[in-house]
């Protein structure tokens, strides 16, 4: 085995060019697997040890056993080892590391005997050789080697229509509700800046499952440290099968020194090309920071494998923490029922029967016959039952290159449905004309645009009445009007009982109005939708005063018609009539004219009759315009009131509700098209 950086797969010019770079920038660079010279080995620390040799705890070097990787030690011994015989094991590897280092100083020729002779030609290991696990470190330029992640036009789309959607909806819901959006919205961004070519993979189980040990099995060397201490993995390890995935490792927070480079054949790694896997702590862990962990990386990461075992893989904690709620996540999720060699004949299938029964309840769409969805499989990493599988499907699934913006869409999917009660609903919004119809009117009974139109009518046929009357019909009126006490006609309400009653009026109309606008919207929009209302309805009494005062009646009398002038001249003739039969009768009576009943009585009869006959006749003939007068005050008054109403309350609900059906729309977008049509 070499140690591989990532300025690994060039030829040995390459490689000492390199070299000459890492020396001008003070990084370390291995070259066919030799440091540099005066720098120490590549996965080694300072003092020479391999890293995982000299842990804070000194514990063995992590994934081996009494000096041999995982799966090469004696068999009759168990995985954690004698803790005499690892002592001695560490001191051998110690006395070997200083050894090979004291060479590797003492020559100036680059030469991988060392190397070749340890590792055999068909990849077996040497006895007595334990592999260091390999560094990752990142070379100059790496990063641009990989090209940027290219999100098709659909996946584009929906992130826009969510970016669209969070600005809409800033000043209507609060912080936390747009929490996950804008992390979703964030991740896409940064994910689609970093490598298109790499899929970051984790695996992710309970303690005791075995995920580290199905992490060094896929790797083929001893990465992450096994045992039966727990917790026993404390930090995500990555591992690389290509260069160029410097950045998201450094997305996940993986610092260099957890960074390593698998054991594998030229046809292994190229079947695992572009893959990062990452070994993530115990979910369960009793350290809340590595629950933190676990946590933190899997938002992050592009895929995840599922490790349980036969002991646990029903636990209530996985199913109701992790695997219920990424539900939406199978097409980017792996389920391995783990340890399969402690499960007697036909027990395994029976196991993975009932698991499969378990993620369906969970409501995880499962990958068989064709269909998309989590893969399922069994295996047991202690004896190499059933890795080549998953490294073949791994394989597949790296070659596609559609995890990360799978990832993403079921993040988007994921984002859509914890929005979904602040933005979808079956009912139908809005105001409809009956309910603007119904708050003009109310708006106008309340500055009393009925009356206002019945005292204009009055007041046109009063006038009528008065310049067609008969003259001692209208002095007979003066006399009542002066002379009679207003007895049973004072006013039953004051002013400001009326003022009162208005305003009551007012407030209800708006709230009524608000009922109705805010009908069937979410919580936070209904509650825009009512605040805009009453903020709209603030002096809104107040102006619908002063319109009514300026809409109302015309100062001055009303408009006279044009047959006035001669109805009132007919009066005056039959007011003369009676006048000159009278003065003709009195004339008679006191002998000054000649007796002549007939002329007189004719001419006082008809002035008697003609009168009042007039007078009814003009308050016919104003019943029409006295009407159509009364009803345009009335109409002014109310469209007066519909005006202010429009203004101070409609339109500012009207841009409420407006700015819903945009968010809606554009949740639609995010959604998906059947998401969308079920908010109509």
């Amino acid at each position: 085995m070499t140690a591989i950086t990532d300025q690994d797969h060039t030829d040995h010019a390459d490689q000492t060019e390199h070299a000459d770079q890492a020396g001008e920038t003070g990084e370390t660079v291995a070259v066919g697997g030799r440091p540099e010279k005066g720098a120490p080995e590549e996965g080694a620390s300072e003092n020479g040890l391999p890293l995982g040799d000299a842990s804070e705890n000194g514990s063995p070097e992590e994934g081996t056993s009494d000096g041999h990787p995982l799966g090469e030690g004696d068999p009759n011994r168990t995985g954690a080892g004698d803790d005499a015989d690892a002592g001695s094991g560490r001191k051998d590897d110690d006395t070997r590391s200083r050894t090979d280092s004291a060479a590797a100083e003492a020559t100036s020729v680059w030469d991988d005997g060392l190397i070749a002779r340890r590792v055999a030609e068909d990849g077996t290991v040497a006895p007595g050789y334990v592999p260091p696990p390999v560094v990752e470190t990142r070379g100059p330029g790496a990063q641009a080697m990989a090209a940027p992640l290219a999100y098709d036009g659909h996946l584009r789309s929906r992130l826009d229509a969510l970016r669209e959607l969070v600005g809409l909806s800033r000043t209507r819901l609060d912080s936390r509700t747009l929490a996950e959006a804008g992390r979703v919205l964030d991740e896409a961004a940064a994910r689609r800046r970093l490598s298109g070519q790499h899929t970051v993979v984790a695996i992710a189980g309970a303690t005791g499952s075995g995920k580290s040990q199905l992490f060094n099995a896929l790797a083929g060397v001893a990465i992450s440290e096994t045992g039966v201490r727990r917790p026993t993995t404390a930090a995500p390890i990555a591992c690389s099968w290509s260069d160029g995935a410097a950045g998201l490792i450094e997305r996940l927070g993986i610092p260099p020194r957890l960074r390593r480079r698998p054991l594998q054949s030229a046809e292994a790694e190229a079947q695992l090309r572009g893959l990062v896997l990452v070994d993530l702590p115990d979910h369960d862990s009793a350290a809340v920071q590595h629950r933190e962990q676990v946590d933190r990386v899997l938002a992050l990461v592009d895929a995840v494998i599922w490790v349980v075992d036969p002991e646990k893989y029903a636990d209530a904690m996985l199913h109701e923490r992790y695997l219920r709620p990424m539900a939406g996540h199978a097409e980017v999720m792996f389920v391995v029922l783990n340890q399969i060699d402690r499960l007697p004949g036909e027990a395994t299938e029976q196991v993975l029967d009932d698991l499969r029964r378990l993620l369906d309840e969970d409501g995880i769409a499962l990958g068989e016959y064709g269909e998309p969805g989590a893969g399922v499989l069994a295996l047991s990493a202690l004896t190499g039952d059933g890795i080549s599988e998953l490294r073949e499907a791994l394989g597949q699934f790296v070659a596609e290159r559609g995890a990360p913006a799978r990832r993403i869409s079921a993040d988007l999917d994921a984002a859509a449905m914890g929005l979904r009660p602040v933005y979808a609903t079956r009912r139908r919004t809005g105001l409809s004309e009956e309910a603007r119809d119904e708050f003009a009117g109310r708006l106008a009974d309340s500055v009393g645009a009925t009356a206002a139109g019945e005292a204009a009518e009055r007041a046109w046929l009063r006038n009528a009445n008065r310049a067609c009357g008969t003259p001692w019909l209208r002095l007979w009126r003066w006399y009542q009007d002066r002379y009679e006490t207003p007895t049973g006609r004072l006013p039953l309400r004051t002013q400001e009982d009326e003022e009162a009653t208005a305003r009551q009026r007012v407030e209800q109309a708006v709230r009524t109005l608000a009922d109705r606008a805010s009908a069937g919207l979410p919580a936070p929009w209904a509650q825009a939708v009512r605040e805009a209302a009453v903020r709209g309805s603030q002096g809104l009494p107040e102006a619908l005063d002063e319109l009514a005062a300026r809409a109302g009646l015309p100062p001055g009398r009303p408009p006279r018609p044009g047959w006035w002038p001669g109805a009132v001249l007919t009066q005056a003739a039959m007011t003369i009539l009676q006048v000159v039969g009278g003065l003709w009768l009195l004339g008679q009576i006191i002998g000054f004219m000649a007796p002549n009943l007939g002329v007189p009585v004719l001419l006082m009869v008809a002035g008697i009759i003609g009168g009042p006959l007039v007078e009814w006749s003009c308050r016919m003939a104003a019943r029409g315009p006295a009407r159509r007068y009364g009803m345009d005050a009335e109409r002014r008054l109310r469209e007066a009131a519909a005006g202010c109403g429009r203004a101070r309350v409609l339109d500012p609900v009207a841009a409420e509700l407006l700015r819903y059906r945009e968010v809606r729309e554009q949740f639609g977008r995010v959604a998906g098209v059947g998401a969308a049509a079920g908010t109509r």
